[in-house]
């Protein structure tokens, strides 16, 4: 019997639900236990705030009683002629507000599916739904399947492994057949592993792997679900609503050609400016290196103070975050937080995609970051870091981060002014 619920056995479940039959009725329905019901609709349950007819939602313990008018501080462009809880910005604006929990989200069937009450209630709701919790729990799936089930450590004891063979000459399945019971992976994994640029060598090593054509789409890698954990976008999320005043640092990369040299840019959200640092391997070693270059160069103090979370995408090369968290003793004091945006949603992290394009100005989408050096990279980033934002109120990210932080702070990360006059985000910049 498989443990993944049908399709037709959750719209059983929302039938039930709607009809207000016991978790045990519905569980014998679709012969399964009635706990993997009550976990089916706490997991995949939703939050949706509504009212009814004319009543828009208001989840306020005086809603019923309250007459307050006029309570928008710069006029209100929807303002109600009788009253302002009528109005759906209420709950937001009113000093007063004291939110109202239903009691029947607490307690089976935990959802207002089947409510009798549902006709006229402003409160906020959850609800059961056959064709999301099933859209939702494919993904899960998915995302589950996907990924590097090996952590840092064990790439490293497999590169190391591995790589000093294929440089002698030796196949894929030579090194394989010698050492199966030490790699602990199979033949398949290796090629993955290295298609992905996890390890020292390259496709363009293997000297039989570069005769194939290429596939039409290539397994894509991901940071390891384990890492994820306690590091969703969610959690991000509740930290912030946590510490409302940390300030965000989003980080990513931008890669040339595959298999090239690969940039690591770090995105100051506040002031905009941009860090871009250049690696050899777009590898997690690489990364990591460099945030404990960065935290050698600024001390502990003053990396805490920057760098209090650090919001990235599903990359395998972020695949170890306790190294940057904690650096390379994780018994020491951690120093800053990481955090995934979800799968797919690289729109969580806009800023420092929007600012990728300024990178884009000078070196085209496609061409190879092989060439250039640190000494480039920084060059390049000092003239992005100079340029005037309308949204900076027409100062540059250099200028602005120079406010709140102190222009030290901007040396010891590399960062030097460019005069307005002098500024170039043509290709033109780093031709030699």
């Amino acid at each position: 019997m498989s443990k993944f619920l049908t399709y037709d056995e959750r719209l059983e479940i929302q039938k039930g639900l709607k009809e207000q039959l016991s978790f045990g009725q519905i569980a014998k329905s679709i012969n399964k236990d009635r706990t993997t019901v009550a976990k089916e609709i706490k997991k995949y349950s939703f939050e949706q705030k509504t009212g009814y007819s004319n009543y828009p939602y208001n989840a306020c313990k005086h809603r019923r009683t309250c007459m307050k008018k006029n309570i928008c501080p710069l006029g209100c462009t929807k303002q109600s002629k009788y009253k302002c809880s009528l109005c759906t910005m209420c709950n937001g604006i009113c000093d007063d507000f004291t939110e109202e929990i239903c009691t029947t989200r607490l307690k089976p069937p935990y959802v207002c599916n089947g409510c009798g009450q549902l006709g006229k209630c402003t409160l906020k709701k959850m609800f059961y739904n056959a064709e999301e919790a099933h859209l939702r729990c494919q993904e899960h799936i998915s995302d589950c399947r996907s990924g590097i089930l090996s952590n840092e450590l064990e790439l490293e004891r497999i590169n190391a492994l591995i790589t000093p063979l294929v440089r002698n000459g030796q196949s894929i399945h030579q090194i394989y057949e010698s050492n199966r019971d030490v790699l602990m992976c199979s033949e398949k994994t290796l090629y993955n592993y290295i298609d992905a640029c996890l390890f020292d060598v390259r496709n363009i090593d293997l000297p039989r792997k570069v005769k194939y054509r290429p596939r039409y789409k290539k397994p894509e890698f991901k940071v390891d679900r384990a890492c994820r954990n306690g590091r969703t976008y969610k959690d991000f999320q509740l930290f912030m609503n946590e510490h409302p005043d940390a300030h965000i640092v989003q980080m990513d990369s931008v890669i040339g050609t595959q298999g090239g040299k690969v940039l690591l840019t770090i995105h100051f959200v506040d002031t905009s400016l941009m860090l871009a640092f250049i690696r050899e391997a777009n590898t997690s070693r690489s990364v990591t290196d460099i945030w404990d270059t960065i935290f050698r160069a600024v001390g502990r103090e003053t990396f805490e103070k920057l760098f209090p979370v650090i919001l990235t995408d599903n990359g395998s090369e972020f695949s170890n975050p306790k190294a940057i968290e904690f650096g390379p003793d994780e018994k020491a004091r951690r120093r800053t937080n990481i955090f995934y945006c979800d799968p797919g949603s690289p729109y969580q992290k806009g800023a420092i995609e929007v600012n990728h394009e300024l990178i884009r100005r000078i070196v085209p989408k496609g061409k190879s970051f092989d060439g250039f050096t640190q000494e480039d990279i920084f060059l390049m980033m000092d003239h992005i870091n100079s340029y005037k934002r309308k949204k900076l109120n027409h100062r540059s990210p250099y200028e602005a981060f120079s406010f709140y932080y102190g222009e030290d702070i901007l040396n010891r990360l590399g960062c030097r002014p460019v005069a307005a006059e002098n500024i170039i985000l043509k290709p033109r910049l780093l031709k030699k």
